[in-house]
């Protein structure tokens, strides 16, 4: 494989699938940046879904059973963290590496305490998200494998998207969000449920999240593997930032985090390291914080 057939429709085709695990978590945690908490237990909120998914799916026979369960499992999680991050004010960024270490040893002990194994859990019985083939679009070059023949979570993702954003400067609590965001005492004065706002913002990505999770272990996989969102909740918390938490920019960031981490699994087909490939994404992800540094210094 030369180089300039690394760039062609199936690449194209595996980037949402790439993206969307990401995108999802990124905009959980931009609705809590603009309630004004700054949530880094996406990490975590992604791996209680992921896990949470494939339970569903094994003990429920089928995906809806899955991706309900990994939205519940995201919501307890974000519940808990809410509670010690607004109702008892505690540090947020302490709670959420605590909230990460508690997803993280906990799926773990589940893992082998519900399945019996070690490591990864793979069973017929775990059944995927069915992939949509839109007619009309897929025979389009290009645009057919980028559009069409993804899970029902990838095009959710994108309405969500959308919906964050008319939600956030369209509507009038997306007003008040950001207005608790910018200066939740004024907000206070004037009537508005800083804590409810903030509630909500948590549980709402806590949802994203699961969701999230169950596209990582029924959508791009039908396994889980101990703490596979592999760093992934990071890079949508660096997805937010580089954004400027806006849904448009957001949604940019986490293609181009998506795309290099398509284009780490297509550089293998070269022979290259897989510590190389696969460590892609992460060299990505901290060139855009010196640009969101370099660009914040700028004023």
């Amino acid at each position: 494989m030369d180089l300039l057939g690394l760039f062609d429709a199936t690449l194209l085709g595996s980037l949402p699938r790439f993206a969307t695990p990401i995108l999802l978590a990124a905009l959980g945690g931009l609705l809590c940046e603009r309630a004004g908490v700054f949530n880094i237990g996406l990490e975590g909120l992604m791996l209680a879904g992921a896990f949470g998914a494939v339970v569903g799916s094994y003990f429920g026979g089928g995906a809806l059973a899955g991706v309900g369960v990994a939205v519940l499992a995201g919501l307890a999680l974000a519940a808990l963290l809410a509670l010690f991050a607004v109702t008892l004010r505690g540090n947020e960024i302490v709670i959420g590496i605590a909230i990460n270490l508690l997803a993280s040893g906990l799926t773990v002990y589940l893992l082998r305490s519900i399945f019996g194994v070690k490591g990864a859990f793979q069973d017929p019985a775990v059944v995927g998200l069915p992939i949509h083939r839109l007619p009309g679009v897929e025979a389009l070059p290009f645009l057919g494998p980028l559009l069409s023949g993804h899970s029902s979570i990838v095009y959710l993702a994108l309405a969500a998207t959308a919906a964050i954003q008319l939600l956030l400067f369209r509507h009038v609590i997306g007003l008040r969000l950001r207005g608790v965001g910018e200066h939740a005492e004024a907000a206070m004065t004037l009537g508005v449920g800083v804590d409810r706002l903030r509630y909500g913002a948590i549980l709402a990505s806590g949802a994203l999240c699961g969701l999230a999770g169950a596209q990582l272990s029924l959508g791009n996989v039908t396994l889980f593997v101990e703490n596979m969102s592999a760093g992934r909740g990071w890079i949508a918390v660096v997805a937010v930032m580089f954004g400027r938490a806006h849904p448009l920019g957001v949604l940019g960031a986490c293609l181009l985090f998506g795309f290099t981490e398509s284009l780490g699994f297509r550089l293998q087909g070269l022979m290259l390291p897989s510590q190389l490939t696969e460590s892609l994404p992460y060299m990505v992800t901290l060139a855009s914080l010196f640009v969101f540094r370099a660009r914040a210094s700028r004023g």
